[in-house]
């Protein structure tokens, strides 16, 4: 797409804007509703294009395709009641806070989640009144144009949802635009420094969602079976190339040779293989750059001091795959410890204690997701909402998003957030009346 195109396609969600803007939330949901009814019609063609566009296995790309759907509905039945007008004491008659569209908001995707991630910008922003652009990852084209598709058969305003097919070295220019009002970006840290830049630079509001590198904390109390179990899907899914799976398990020093032992053999049980195939736990990565960029951070672990407990080698043959691998007496100063690693890479990390343990989380330029597992529920619900330093925070279960909840991280995992009431608010102007 020549760059003269994309703005066409920019102007032509500004204007849809404006007609949009003015319909009530009941005549909004109308379409949206239909989007999620079609996203759940298609759902079992979406997951194979996902799987042939970025290796995801079909039966979790059908499960990313229900969740968009249930963010859908979500944000359907309760936009009203997040935007509606918020009285306020004053010295006036009357005084509120209203909440009206900005215009049109470009959001900038990543390939991981190819659906999930559009869609829970998008609906949020489009039920709030706005426009939506998307520039997704260039190694999902079929992907976006497949959520372009949905958004016109469902009957949304012709141009209101638009698709950018442009390089990653033309989002400055786009963001530049007039008409483009904010921007919201999931990627990586420095895709977020860049596009924070380019967007205060023209003073243009922008929410950031960034990379990970999640801790679980496993304490001495811990149900050290179910937690095994969760810290392994957690690691694994979507092969584990997301921004919310745990990646360091820092383990108090009692447990720590069960539990390696356990994660080990739980993680040697996963099946690789084609994500076509029924029954596969992990497919290949995205890319094979992505897959030896990995390779290099657990080979310079080791060269540092980590061991591997299980894995750690390139396998032979066709394909970026990469095999569940566990890494031990990983500490500071290894990618392992100091990097996010973005594929099937478990760094077991061993704590003295509690206070240890929740330092060693915090012992990292990223605060997106952390848990924390013990059957102590007070004691967990305590070191989750006092001691952690993320945006979600978890116990005894993994970190996830939930159109019901609010998400998005501190440090380098970037800020503003998705989701919820939160969500819906951060690309409206939130507008002071008073009528003396």
């Amino acid at each position: 797409m020549a760059f003269a195109e994309a703005a066409r396609v920019v102007a032509e969600a500004d204007r849809a804007f404006h007609a949009w803007r003015r319909l009530g939330f009941t005549e909004r949901a109308e379409p949206m509703q239909r989007v999620g009814a079609l996203l759940e019609d298609r759902k079992d063609a979406l997951a194979l294009l996902m799987a042939r566009e970025m290796g995801k296995p079909i039966a979790q790309g059908i499960s990313e395709v229900e969740k968009c759907a249930w963010v859908c509905r979500h944000y359907a039945d309760h936009a009203h009641s997040f935007l509606v007008p918020e009285e306020l004491p004053s010295d006036a008659t009357k005084s509120y806070a209203a909440f009206q569209p900005l215009g049109v908001v470009l959001g900038v995707m990543p390939w991981n989640f190819p659906f999930w991630q559009v869609f829970r910008f998008a609906a949020p922003t489009l039920m709030a009144g706005n426009a939506c652009v998307l520039k997704h990852a260039s190694n999902v084209t079929g992907c976006a144009l497949a959520i372009g598709d949905l958004f016109r058969d469902a009957g949304f305003p012709e141009g209101l949802f638009g698709v950018l097919l442009v390089p990653g070295d033309q989002v400055a220019r786009v963001i530049e635009m007039p008409l483009v009002r904010a921007v919201s970006l999931t990627g990586s840290s420095a895709a977020g420094r860049s596009v924070a830049r380019e967007a205060g630079r023209v003073l243009k509001r922008c929410v950031l969602e960034l990379g990970g590198s999640d801790p679980y904390v496993v304490l001495e109390d811990a149900d050290l079976g179910s937690a095994v179990e969760t810290c392994v899907s957690s690691r694994l899914i979507n092969s584990g190339q997301s921004c919310i799976a745990a990646k360091r398990f820092i383990v108090v020093r009692p447990l720590e040779r069960a539990f390696t032992e356990s994660m080990v053999h739980l993680m040697r049980e996963k099946t690789q293989g084609l994500p076509t195939e029924p029954g596969v736990d992990l497919g290949p990565l995205a890319r094979r750059d992505l897959r030896d960029q990995l390779h290099a951070q657990v080979t310079e672990s080791v060269r540092r001091g980590a061991v591997r407990a299980l894995g750690g080698t390139v396998p032979p043959g066709h394909g970026a795959f990469y095999p569940p691998t566990v890494l031990t007496s990983v500490r500071p100063g290894m990618p392992a410890y100091d990097e996010e690693t973005f594929g099937p890479v478990a760094a077991i990390i061993t704590a003295d204690d509690e206070a240890d343990a929740v330092r060693i989380a915090n012992d990292s330029p990223f605060g997106l997701g952390a848990a924390v597992f013990t059957k102590d529920r007070a004691r967990g619900e305590r070191i989750a909402a006092e001691e952690f330093e993320a945006g979600a925070c978890f116990v005894n279960a993994f970190v996830r998003s939930d159109p019901r909840l609010p998400f998005g991280g501190v440090k380098d995992s970037g800020y503003g957030r998705e989701l919820s009431s939160f969500g819906i608010r951060e690309f409206v102007n939130i507008k002071t009346v008073y009528v003396a």
